[in-house]
């Protein structure tokens, strides 16, 4: 759909932060913009990951895509400030309840996130793209959770995004290990569905994106809430069938179906 020189939008700096992000028609930018110390972030950055979410749901987007700014993703979280911010239990649980905020805020979100990664995705970083429903990579990509390497630990809500994505067994190797794993371990363990050329990186999350957006958000929105309850998540059963009920009572499912008996592309509002 896009070749490969296609450009990312014009993004803005969200306030102080290291946040950049854009609206683009249906699709919502974020990235991750500290490529000096390969998009590592600080506690502000974590506590404006919500924020540039809600402003990209308030302007009606249809999907997300969270990439790095450079070369890479994103390194975790900045550890220059930790002999502050996180010295000890109580700083850390300020901390951490910042990190499992922005983590909720891409898991909760009620349009498909979609992770585009590159190079490094370590630490709090791999905890981001956990949290998103869809994550593509570039062949030179490398995952790690060095937790151990630092005699930390990770908070619940980010090991449940992890465990979700590569399964209890993987997830404490993992972080038992800090192991670094290469794109094709993670697309073997899926976490990732699909590895791309550096190049090609911007126009394959594109690609998906907008295939995504010119769908249903109804049903959308409902399947995520559905697979959420189905793996444990934090939607409950009811939660998911009334966004299921929802759907049936939407002018959506009606022109779906006028649309599937005329035989053409139907043209979903979201309504």
């Amino acid at each position: 759909m896009f070749n490969s020189i296609h450009k990312l939008p014009t993004l803005k700096q969200f306030e102080e932060s290291h946040i950049r992000c854009a609206v683009d028609g249906a699709i919502g930018w974020i990235q991750l913009n500290n490529p000096d110390k390969h998009n590592a972030l600080n506690q502000l950055d974590w506590l404006c990951v919500p924020q540039v979410v809600a402003f990209l749901l308030d302007q009606n987007i249809r999907a997300i895509i969270l990439l790095g700014a450079g070369r890479s993703f994103c390194a975790g979280a900045d550890i220059s400030e930790f002999d502050e911010v996180r010295r000890n239990a109580a700083t850390a649980r300020v901390y951490e309840t910042a990190n499992a905020e922005a983590f909720k805020a891409l898991r909760d979100a009620p349009v498909p996130t979609i992770a585009a990664i590159s190079n490094i995705c370590f630490g709090g970083g791999f905890g981001l793209a956990a949290a998103c429903d869809l994550r593509i990579c570039t062949d030179d990509a490398q995952f790690s959770v060095p937790a151990a390497r630092l005699g930390l630990a990770y908070p619940v809500e980010a090991m449940a995004d992890i465990v979700h994505a590569v399964g209890p067994q993987r997830a404490k190797h993992m972080l038992y290990t800090a192991s670094r794993y290469r794109a094709a371990d993670m697309l073997k363990f899926g976490f990732v569905l699909d590895i791309v050329e550096n190049e090609r990186l911007i126009e394959r999350a594109l690609d998906m994106a907008m295939g995504i957006s010119e769908l249903a958000p109804l049903t959308h929105r409902a399947t995520k809430a559905a697979i959420d309850a189905a793996i444990g998540g934090g939607t409950s059963s009811d939660e998911a069938a009334a966004l299921g009920d929802l759907t049936f009572e939407s002018t959506d499912y009606a022109e779906g179906r006028v649309a599937f008996g005329e035989k053409r592309a139907a043209k979903f509002t979201g309504n």
